[in-house]
């Protein structure tokens, strides 16, 4: 009699990833049909103890261009739709809800956010314009830290603001409100 390993599944509107977890799955075969058939064998540990998976997708696929990735913790198949469009369902079957498969929240991405997901990673966008970061004192190793008890700073030593500089006391209900988001040029929130 064979089992049924955990599947993890999310889509975009041009492709669904799903997630075969089978650690150290000896023999893996996946084989994935134009009309969305989906079939998964494999063995594991010392029994050999049999693993399989055989459902129909929700609707038509590539098969030519999806691609399958086996590694020593789990079986990846990136599985080109043949429709760029959202399904609204991983199954062909409405019939009844499989308890090996799941959503993988790590790579699911909601329909109306996709086209940010097409965004470069923070960061990749920003252009320094040659600037120099060595010359800004920062990790500096000419400055010899010494780090002893002459030297400490204590909140009595410490120099009272110059008459110019606003100093604003906030009291403590105050400073315990939740940040509120508002809403920047680009769209994007950010806490205040």
């Amino acid at each position: 009699m064979s089992r049924h390993p955990e599947v993890k599944w999310a889509q975009r509107s041009d492709k669904l990833y799903i997630t075969i977890e089978l650690p150290d799955a000896n023999n893996p075969k996946v084989k994935l049909e134009p009309d969305g058939k989906f079939t998964f064998s494999a063995t594991t540990g010392q029994e050999q103890t049999l693993y399989e998976l055989d459902f129909y997708l929700y609707d038509r696929v590539n098969a030519e261009e999806s691609k399958i990735s086996v590694g020593l913790r789990n079986i990846i198949c990136i599985v080109k739709k043949e429709e760029n469009k959202w399904w609204k369902q991983l199954l062909k079957s409405e019939a009844k809800r499989l308890p090996f498969l799941k959503v993988d929240w790590d790579k699911w991405v909601d329909e109306d956010e996709e086209k940010d997901d097409k965004l470069p990673p923070a960061g990749q966008d920003m252009d320094f314009g040659g600037m120099d970061f060595s010359k800004l004192g920062m990790g500096d190793d000419d400055d010899d830290l010494d780090i002893s008890d002459e030297h400490d700073d204590d909140a009595d030593d410490q120099e009272p603001p110059a008459e110019d500089d606003q100093v604003v006391e906030v009291p403590i209900e105050e400073s315990k409100n939740e940040a509120h988001i508002e809403e920047g040029e680009s769209g994007k929130g950010k806490a205040v």
